[in-house]
């Protein structure tokens, strides 16, 4: 099934544009499904733009690990809140994405992962990754979400935000 924005004047059709989203927020919301059974959770996240997927940790046990292994394919969100403008309007910007999650084993890509995870994330990522070592990161689990499809939305970003 597939669907399209309603409001063409606000769908985001740019890629560079999709992936800045990714690359600017702190998380994304992602949805699950096992046996007719949805689940969502929230990930801190760092958007790799060469490979287009989204690297997160997680602890390497729990619900989001049982409904990846029942079923990879997710849905995901990300938001740039930018509040009520002085018009009375909502202003954001959204990107949703569909994917294949999976769990990752290779340590040489777990790095790489983590790196561009605390490079997003972090203010002082280098004093952040030094402390990494390679004993850690072997039982650190680290997952990726390799995206298919990507379409988004804002709304009025630009405009003054109400006082």
């Amino acid at each position: 099934m597939s669907f399209h924005i309603r409001r063409k004047d606000r769908e985001i059709t740019n890629p560079d544009e999709l992936r800045q989203v990714l690359k600017t927020t702190q998380y994304v919301t992602v949805a699950l499904c096992m046996d007719n059974e949805p689940y969502l959770v929230s990930l801190s996240h760092g958007y790799d733009e060469a490979k287009n997927c989204i690297y997160f940790h997680c602890a390497p046990e729990g619900k989001k690990l049982v409904y990846q292994k029942a079923n990879n394919k997710v849905w995901g969100q990300a938001v740039l809140d930018f509040g009520v403008t002085d018009e009375c309007d909502y202003a954001y910007t959204s990107v949703h994405f569909c994917g294949r999650m999976h769990l990752i084993s290779d340590l040489s890509e777990k790095q790489h992962g983590i790196e561009v995870l605390v490079r997003q994330l972090s203010l002082n990522p280098e004093m952040k990754l030094a402390k990494i070592k390679p004993e850690k990161l072997e039982k650190t689990a680290i997952g990726r979400i390799d995206i298919e499809y990507m379409t988004g939305k804002k709304s009025s970003p630009n405009r003054e935000r109400a006082q």
